[in-house]
């Protein structure tokens, strides 16, 4: 019998494999953890192990909306259906931000073939900039709107060329979202040029706050951001879009004693084969000027909301 067939010679070539891999019984507890597991996660084994994958946010993301967060997970699917599952999205590290991964489970059969549970591997599609690049941009100054802090129009066609060769070289989704804070100039005429940067510094803090680490935000134009949602399929657009839509309609600031605000009118736009950054961009705006022209005319005092 070959030395190769030893358990232990298996398990180190596991080990040793820069893929993560995790292995889950019937009860979808972690009984195996990879050294790569532990490098792309930040979790160390002893951390998981024992530990279950549906109530521990260990492998899959717990936003809300998440298609690995239910039945349908990969791991899920394999053991269900007796059939090698696979799917592209994000797993959660250890520090807080989100990974962007390719997965692919595969049932485990007794000598019986009785499934015992699953193996699951993971890839880090990460080619794009740490979670630190917020803050790295912001000290760019060709990079950073001056205004907002976030990422400059310049700085966004960028992620969005990369982010579109992602989606063909590798197949992640990725959707766009335009955002137009409405009358924004007559807003600045009549409160002055503070109030409306004030105004365009909470819009910009709301989106980076309801959008994942791994996602991009920028100032568009003078009324307009732009946020590029990686990972993201067609079916989570919607309700990607409706979180960030109740989070800016409670968002305003407090001018002269009076609590002021605009509305915003959100498009969007999921990348499809074939598709070139114009492309995309163009379908975004078409949606925004339809969402825009559906908006309310903005009174100062009204909740931000479209």
């Amino acid at each position: 019998m070959s030395a190769l067939s030893e358990p232990e010679i298996c398990r180190n070539i596991l080990e040793s494999l820069p893929t993560g891999v995790c292995v889950i019984d019937m009860q979808k507890k972690i009984v195996f953890w990879s050294d790569g597991a532990e490098r792309i996660t930040g979790h160390l084994r002893h951390e998981v192990i024992g530990q279950s994958c549906v109530r521990q946010p260990l492998l899959h993301c717990d936003q809300p909306g998440c298609e690995f967060c239910s039945e349908e997970c990969p791991l899920a699917r394999a053991i269900k259906t007796a059939h090698p599952a696979e799917a592209t999205g994000f797993l959660h590290h250890k520090a807080g931000h989100e990974i962007p991964v390719n997965i692919r489970a595969v049932p485990i059969h007794n000598e019986h073939g009785s499934i015992i549970g699953a193996v699951e591997t993971f890839e880090n599609l990460q080619s794009g900039p740490s979670p630190d690049d917020r803050e790295v941009t912001r000290q760019m100054p060709d990079f950073s709107d001056p205004v907002t802090g976030v990422a400059s129009r310049a700085m966004m066609l960028s992620h969005l060329r990369d982010t579109l060769s992602r989606f063909i070289n590798v197949h992640v989704p990725f959707a766009v979202l335009l955002f137009r804070v409405e009358g924004l100039a007559h807003f600045r005429a009549s409160l002055g040029a503070e109030a409306a940067s004030s105004l365009l510094r909470v819009v910009a803090r709301t989106l980076e706050n309801n959008v994942w680490m791994m996602d991009f935000v920028g100032r568009w134009s003078d009324d307009q951001f732009l946020v590029i949602l990686g990972g993201c399929p067609e079916q989570a657009l919607g309700r990607v879009r409706e979180r960030v839509r109740r989070s800016l309609a409670g968002e305003g600031i407090e001018w002269w004693g009076e609590r002021r605000s605009l509305p915003v009118s959100i498009g969007e736009a999921v990348v499809q084969p074939e598709d070139s950054v114009d492309m995309v961009l163009e379908r975004a705006k078409k949606s925004l000027e339809a969402a825009s022209a559906c908006c309310p005319l903005p009174a100062q005092n009204s909740s931000a909301g479209s």
